[in-house]
Order: structure tokens, then sequence, then C-alpha cells
């Protein structure tokens, strides 16, 4: 009797010691579980704790245990949460009760080690990621009970071979089988809804549906809607040349994706549409041909076609998509005239695209539509463009020719930042906005002219345009950001007109070969420092203007007053030459223009001087070989 007593005790000391690896609590009567903190290996769930019975397993309750080798569910579990053996990755085994109806999102999610999976006939629906990438899964049976399975339920599930479909299931979600190692699949008459990529796999050949089904078809083996208007899937392993059929409008989401055997693509001019990913990651695509009545190229679809060099999008299309057509092999593309907008990132990372012309019938650009073209060396954005996106041409390092349309409006951040051969650019008289980094590093530029129209002009939009000479700033502009002309080494003169009233610190710092700034107007406020570096500058401003009588940001400013003296015998022919004196403060520099007409004029800059002692003599000999010569006197 002691020896009988001694071993229950040992018993039920075991069974409180594995009890206790699990935390839990109590529901109604019920106990679900909660969390697990044993050493793992092969667990078996009890079905009883404080006398009261397991019943449910709950979210993420084994979440990341990756000590778990096996796991026994006992049969008085009837729910199991979702993610509740997710990123298990050392799980080998699992077994499922036979009263569980559903199989929860994710409940399997990331355990690559499980290898085969027996779904228990009382499973009606299997959720979303269930068995995702559980890499090593090679069998598993759907039983006849099942009438939805999830998206993603399989997918990246690489060494599953063969599933059939039962006769029960309804609806197969987006990705359900995405990147399995099928080689052919059978739909029965009993599915209404297939998701985007559901069989999307580089293996498989042949998909067949039964000549029952009132939603689906199939011709040689790729699948279709059922009056085969929508083509639904391509199987990735069929190759070579392909012809869209006449019957079909619409090329599906993903329809084509990832067929790297695929070589040349027919569509037919019955297609309007080519949906979001339908060529992507086709890596051996060499042409396409699109047909005259298509309307819409959907977002990424031609993404990644690395072999597509030539391509001619037909005037009847009005839309490209974002991404349409990123890292692309594309060297020539021809955008028809009808096209209205091209989206975000459309032809990001093109590398071997050489030019582009954007339509005048184009209204709307993306951001970052054509960023990391690096071989784009031309331009020419149409007139129906307002707005030139952020980051539309950032990094497009062989760019040296921009053409923009006379109706932008609006040049975003980064449009043209590190374009380092873009020698020049024209900015449109309509433009208002100039963003931050607009032009940022672009190394060869040497003149910029920025128009009246512009009134902002962002942080760092001029920031390291070390080659940058020739600077015009129009009078439009009342603000001049932090770093916006930092490091433009080769600068040496700017004038600041009279509407600025504010500049931000190191607005023109380390521009080691600035002498001269001009203000038109009244000291606008500054914020210290400003001239960081610049060790040669000097601070000039004109006469009847105030704030110049204290320092300004540490510099002492210098009143740029030069004047014409109209009489006395200096002025006029001398000895077969026209001349006259300039007087002003001492030292200032100046330069005498020349222009034969004041109605249009053309000035020419004729002579740069500095006013030694305060006075300069300025004469023309060339004066007689024009009717008539105007001179005038600016700053440098």
């Amino acid at each position: 009797m002691r020896k009988l007593m001694t071993i229950a005790a040992i018993g039920l000391a075991l069974t409180i010691s594995a009890q206790a690896q699990f935390n839990y609590v109590t529901n109604d009567g019920t106990i679900t579980i909660t969390g697990y903190t044993g050493p793992g290996g092969n667990v078996t769930i009890p079905d009883i704790i404080n006398e009261l019975p397991v019943t449910s397993i709950g979210t993420n309750a084994f979440y990341h245990c990756t000590t778990l080798a096996g796991v026994t569910i006992p049969n008085s579990v009837t729910n199991v949460g979702s993610g509740a053996f997710s990123l298990c990755f050392g799980l080998t085994s699992i077994t499922i009760p036979s009263r569980i109806t559903t199989i929860a999102d994710a409940t399997c999610y990331d355990c690559f080690s499980l290898t085969n999976v027996i779904i228990p006939d009382s499973v009606t629906s299997i959720g979303a990621n269930a068995f995702n990438f559980c890499t090593t899964l090679a069998g598993v049976t759907i039983p006849n009970s099942v009438r939805n399975i999830g998206g993603w339920a399989f997918g990246g599930c690489v060494r599953l071979t063969g599933v059939m479909i039962p006769d029960s299931v309804t609806n197969i979600g987006d990705g359900a089988f995405w990147g399995c190692a099928l080689t052919s699949v059978t739909i029965p008459d009993s599915v209404t809804a297939i998701g985007t990529r559901a069989f999307d796999s580089l293996s498989l050949a042949e998909i067949t549906v039964d000549e029952h089904n009132s939603v689906y078809s199939d011709i040689r083996g790729v699948l279709f809607d059922k009056s085969q208007i929508l083509l639904v899937q391509f199987p990735g392993a069929i190759g070579g040349n392909y012809t869209i059929p006449d019957s079909v409008k619409t090329i599906g989401d993903y329809a084509f994706n990832g067929s790297w055997g695929l070589t040349s693509a027919k569509i037919g001019t019955n297609v309007t549409s080519i949906g979001n990913s339908a060529f992507d990651n086709c890596g051996n695509l060499t042409n396409v041909t699109i047909g005259s009545n298509v309307t819409s190229i959907g977002g990424g679809a031609f993404s990644a076609c690395t072999a597509l060099t030539n391509l001619t999008i037909p005037d009847s299309v009005i839309t490209i998509g974002g991404a349409a057509f990123v890292t692309s092999g594309l060297i020539n593309i021809t955008i028809g005239s009808n096209v209205t907008s091209i989206g975000g990132d459309a032809f990001y990372n093109c590398q071997s695209l050489t030019n582009v012309t954007i339509p005048d019938s184009v209204t709307g650009i993306g951001d970052a539509a054509f960023e990391k073209c690096i071989s784009l060396t031309s331009v020419t954005i149409g007139k129906g463009v307002s707005t030139i996106p952020a980051l539309a041409f950032a990094s497009c390092s062989s760019l040296a020719d921009i053409t923009m349309g006379n109706n932008v409006t609006n040049i975003g951040a980064n449009a043209f930042q590190l374009c380092w051969n873009l020698t020049s650019a024209t900015i449109p008289n309509l433009v208002v906005t100039i963003g931050s980094l607009a032009f940022e590093d672009c190394a060869k530029l040497t003149s910029v002219t920025i128009p009246n129209s512009v009134t902002a002009v962002g942080h760092l939009a001029f920031g390291d345009c070390s080659s940058l000479t020739n600077l015009i700033i129009g009078t439009g502009v009342k603000n001049i950001e932090h770093d916006t002309f930092y490091n433009c080494l080769s600068l040496r003169t700017v004038t600041i007109p009279d509407s600025v009233t504010n500049i931000d610190q190191n607005a023109f710092w380390n521009c080691g070969s600035l002498t001269g700034v001009y203000f038109k107007g009244n000291a606008p406020s500054a914020v210290s420092p400003l001239f960081s570096g610049d060790d040669n500058v000097t601070v000039y401003y004109l006469p009847g203007t105030t704030g110049w009588d204290t320092e300004f940001v540490g510099l002492a400013p210098v009143l740029w007053n030069p004047e014409v003296q109209t009489s006395g015998a200096s002025f006029g022919v001398r000895t077969n030459r026209f001349g006259f004196n300039v007087t002003g403060t001492t030292n200032i520099p100046i330069v005498v223009e020349a222009s034969t007409s004041l109605a249009s004029p053309s000035w020419t800059a004729l002579q740069s001087c500095t006013l030694t002692n305060g006075s300069f003599y300025f004469s023309d000999p060339a004066w007689t070989n024009y009717p008539n010569r105007f001179y005038r006197i600016r700053s440098p």
C-alpha cells in the first residue's frame, strides 16, 4: 500500500511538473494555453489542467519557440489561435486534433523544419499564411471537408510537389501555393474564386480546369475565366513565344509573373488592360508587342524584365502605372502620344535607358519615375507637365541635357540630385518652387538662372554644385534657406534681389571662391554663420537701402555706388574713342557693358575693373563700329 502511494505521488508530481511548463488562463470552466516555458523537444499538451479541460491554444502561444521539435495537441482542443506555432524553426511534426474546424492564420508560419502535415476531416478552412514558408514541407493532404484555402496558406513551400484540391474547395486565396514545386494543378468544378498568384511557380507546367466549372477554364494549360476574356495565370514553366488569344481583353494581375521561360509575348488588339505586375520578373522576355487597344499598363507590369531592351507603347495607352518598368533592361522606349500619367518609380533603375521624350499629353509624373537611370543622357519633358516630382531624375549620373516644358511650375525635392554630368538647366519662367536638394551635387552645373516667378528655393537646392560660376537669383525669392548654395566652390559673385528678407545659416557655406555678395535691398535678417569658409568674401549694399550701418553676420558692409561722370573733359570722344570717368567707393569692383539697343537690349561685358582710389577712366575704341552704343555699369 505504501509503495503504491509512492508511485501515485511520483506520477502526480510529474503531471504537475509538466503542467508548470505552460502559461494558461481559465475561461468559463475551460483552459486556454497562452504560453510555453518548458525546455522544448517533443511536447504533449495536456488535456486537463487543474481538473479543467484544455480547449484552446491562444494566439502566439508557442511563438518563436525555437527548441520545440514536435507537438501533440489533445482532442479536447477545439481552437488554435493565429500564430500559435509561428517561427518554431525546429518543429518537425504537429498532430492536429479531429475537433479543429479552422487552421488559423499563420499557425505554422515559417516553421521551416516541418516535413509533413495531416489535416483532419473536421477542418473546413485553412487560414492565410497557415504553413507559409514551411520550406521542407513535402507532403500534405487536403481533406474533402475544406472549403477555403487562405492567401499564402502554402506559399513558399518549395518542396511541396503535389497537392490534390478536393471538390469541396470553393475559394483559393492570393498566393496560396506561390513558390511551391507543383508541376500540375487540377481545379475542380467547385472552385469559384482564385486569388492572384495562387499558383505562381517556376515549376508549374499545366493548369487544368474541370469542364463543369462555371467560373474558370483553361486553354492548353493556361488558366482563364470561363468566357476567356480574362487571362488569370500563365504557368511559370511554359517557355518560348506566346500569343494571347483573341478573346482576351484583360491580362490579370501577376498573370505571367516569374515566367522565366517566356521569351516573346504578343498582346492582341482586343486587350485593353495589362494588370499589375502582369509580366513582373520575366527575366528572359526579350520581345513584347502591345496591341493598339491597350489603354492601361498596370503598376509593376514589366518590372525586372531585364532582357527587354526595346518597347513601343502605343498611342492607345493613357496610363503607365507605378514601377511599371522598374529595373527592366530597357535601352529605348517610345511613349505613346496619349499617355497622361506616368506612375512613381515607373522607370526606376532602368540602367541601360539612354534617352526619354515625355509627350505633351502627359500631365503627371510620379515620384522617382526615372531615378537611377544611370545611362540616361537626354530628357525632354513635354508642355503638359506642371510638376517635376521628388526624385524624378535623381542619380541619373549620365544626364547631360534636360529640356523642361514651359508649363512646369514646380521642381520637387531631389528632382535632379546627383546628376553629376548635368552642365546646364534652364528653369522655365512659370516655376514657383524649387524643392530641397533639387540640384544637389550636380557637380558639372555651371550656370543657373532662377526666374522671377520663383518664390521658394528649398534647402540644399544647389548644394555641392562645385562648378557653378554663374548664378542669377530672381526677384520673387523671399527666403534663402540653410545650405542652399553650400560647397559651390567655383561661385565668385552673387546678387541678392531686394525681395529676399531672410537668409538662413550656412546658405553660402564653403563657397571658397566667393568674393562679392551684392544686396539690392535693405539688409535681410540672417542667421550666422552664413559665409563659413568664404575667407575672401565682401558684402556690398546700394545707396538708399537701410540696415547696413552695423556688421552683417560678422562682416563690415561696403557701399557699392559707382557713378558715371557725364560732365568735364573726360566725358565724350577723345582721340578716336569714347570714354568717361566712373567714381565711387574705393576699390569696389565694377563691370562696364554695352548694347546697341535699349528697346531690346543685349548687353556685352566690355571691361571689368576696380575703382582704385575711388575712380576709373573707361574708354571704348570700337564705338564708331556701331550706329548706336549704350553703356551701363553693373556688379561682377
